[in-house]
């Protein structure tokens, strides 16, 4: 007969209940805390006095703006996952320039690279 492997479906999860954390899961959430506070870091050290206090604070603001709008769990617009996956890759790329700017090289890319990682597998369990 057939070759192909048996598989069991899986109950779909009810309304409001939502699939139990996993571990990319944290470490995406990291990445994101770590991401906003990468930009008040950046605002706060690398400006002049009056635009410092401004950009420290408007800089994680706006990108904490548009986490919210396109790429958080219950976003404000349902996107394509395409355009969710470039809003993230906006906010991670911008935190590690910011790392980049401050001439902390090594840990931008070390950044980049675990938060980039951590996305593409969090993006792939929300595509399964």
């Amino acid at each position: 007969m057939s070759e192909t492997p048996r598989v069991t479906p899986k109950a779909p999860l009810e309304p409001g209940m939502r699939a139990p954390l996993t571990a990319v899961d944290v470490l995406a959430f990291a990445c994101e805390l770590f991401a906003f506070a990468t930009l008040a870091i950046w605002g706060f050290a690398a400006w002049p006095f009056p635009w410092n206090i401004v950009v420290g604070i408007a800089a994680p603001l706006v990108a904490i703006l548009v986490w919210a709008l396109f790429v958080s769990p219950r976003a404000v617009f349902a996107v394509h996952p395409f355009v969710r996956a470039v809003v993230e890759l906006l906010v991670y790329v911008s935190a590690t320039l910011a790392w980049w700017s401050m001439g902390l090289t090594w840990v931008g890319l070390v950044f980049g690279v675990v938060a980039v990682t951590a996305g593409v597998f969090a993006g792939r369990r929300r595509l399964a």
